[in-house]
């Protein structure tokens, strides 16, 4: 009887609650789990009020923070054999696999290569492509170099230029030895390909002017044909 009573008070009162539509939801349940929602996202946002007011007072780094990427949609430019490549290098180098070329991983990597780098240039390299500022290069930020190597970005006898051009015609296969005359000849190779596509554009400009030369003599004649039409 007991139980009754109450739950008939419960349902009187759960309708009078009702506002507009809105019903406010006596399940303990229910009411549990919308006090966590409220507090979890008042902890959130009293940490980003934190985390900014700590950076005004100059307490905490501004700098970004790491955003996790799928390559393959970033790096539209690489077909997936290239960065599986270019992951395999990056790997190698990755002596203590924690995801990360460090500065002694990339120090040891530039002397491997037989382009060894000094102190000051080593820490340039890693700072031209740490997006993520922690002093190291993750794969995504190897990526990176080759997509300003492509995009001429990149200061040519730089350590990543050089860096670009060693792994890329991938020295293991051909030899650090040769790896140089390999580049020049790729270099000729382009230089070749350059002449050839200039040699049909001005192939193209000569008919366009010729084409252009014969429009105006055409339109020179029907003036002076006029000329001679009786009135």
């Amino acid at each position: 009887m007991a139980d009754s009573e109450l739950t008939a008070k419960l349902q009187r009162r759960q309708e009078c609650l009702e506002v507009e539509g809105t019903t406010i939801v006596t399940n303990n349940n229910e009411a549990f789990a919308e006090k966590d929602t409220v507090e979890n996202a008042n902890s959130e946002l009293a940490s980003k009020l934190n985390r900014r007011q700590n950076i005004n007072e100059g307490v905490a780094d501004a700098s970004p923070t790491t955003v996790i990427t799928n390559v393959y949609t970033e790096f539209k430019e690489f077909s997936r054999k290239q960065i599986k490549e270019y992951e395999l290098m990056f790997k190698k180098y990755d002596v203590n696999r924690d995801k990360f070329i460090c500065f002694e991983e990339l120090k040891s990597m530039m002397e491997k290569l037989e382009a060894p780098q000094t102190h000051l240039a080593l820490k340039d390299m890693i700072k031209e492509v740490d997006e993520d500022k922690d002093g190291k290069i993750n794969f995504r930020e190897f990526l990176l170099i080759f997509r300003k190597a492509a995009e001429g970005e990149l200061d040519l006898g730089s350590g990543l230029s050089e860096l670009a051009k060693l792994v890329e015609i991938e020295v293991d296969k051909v030899g650090v030895g040769g790896a140089k005359t390999f580049f020049e000849a790729k270099i000729t190779e382009i230089s070749k390909g350059n002449k050839f596509e200039q040699e049909i554009r001005e192939e193209q400009e000569e008919k366009k002017r010729e084409a252009d030369e014969r429009k105006v003599r055409k339109q020179a004649f029907k003036e002076k044909q006029s000329l001679f039409k009786p009135q």
